[in-house]
């Protein structure tokens, strides 16, 4: 089943007196498709480990239509097994879903086939998080025993000269820094689990 929503309410607007036409490409619309689960979960992964919204996945997937048409000549050929995979509904932007109709419809390739093997092109990208994650969790520990350290040298420093002496107040300061960065980084890492996790087909 396929089926499209408009959401007006997230337009994305770059450089200076945009046309129309290029505001109503940006504008979000929600579109279903049926995508195995590790589909479904690496276009989560990559949205979480980069910093970015879905819909920007889509975005960087869909920008090369020579690609998607080169994919869909070849998948034209294929068989696409639509047993097993999960309906899901993402916002997209309008461009991307024209591109991606467009394409489906001249090739005649379903779109959800497009979709499941223009995200397998980004699988080393996951794989190159993968690595990222596992050094950023030794990382963290390091800086987790560092904290440590500092927290005993602020007790020190405020022990031998109090709690108002300048060196311990910018102590102080900086520990108290150090530790809004370490909870930061601390929840990065720990949204990315599920990287951990994901196993390719």
């Amino acid at each position: 089943m396929k089926k499209t929503e408009e959401n007006q309410d997230d337009i994305g607007i770059s450089g200076s007196r945009p046309s129309t036409l290029d505001l109503r490409g940006r504008q979000s619309v929600r579109a279903t498709f049926r995508l195995s689960e590790a589909c479904i979960e690496a276009i989560s992964i990559l949205s979480a480990q980069l910093g970015i919204k879905q819909k920007s996945v889509f975005d960087h997937l869909m920008e090369d239509a020579q690609v998607l048409k080169n994919m869909a000549r070849e998948l034209a050929k294929a068989e696409f097994n639509p047993r097993g995979r999960i309906q899901k509904t993402f916002v997209i932007s309008r461009r991307s879903l024209s591109s991606l109709d467009m394409i489906s419809s001249q090739h005649d390739t379903p779109r959800d086939a497009l979709v499941e093997y223009s995200v397998r092109r980004l699988l080393p990208l996951i794989a190159n998080e993968r690595k990222k994650h596992e050094i950023r969790k030794e990382l963290l520990a390091e800086m987790s025993d560092h904290f440590a350290e500092g927290k005993k040298l602020l007790s020190k420093a405020i022990e031998m000269v109090g709690t108002d002496d300048p060196i311990a107040d910018k102590l102080s300061t900086t520990i108290s820094a150090y530790k809004n960065a370490l909870d930061d980084i601390t929840s990065f890492i720990e949204r990315g689990k599920i990287i951990e996790k994901f196993q390719p087909e």
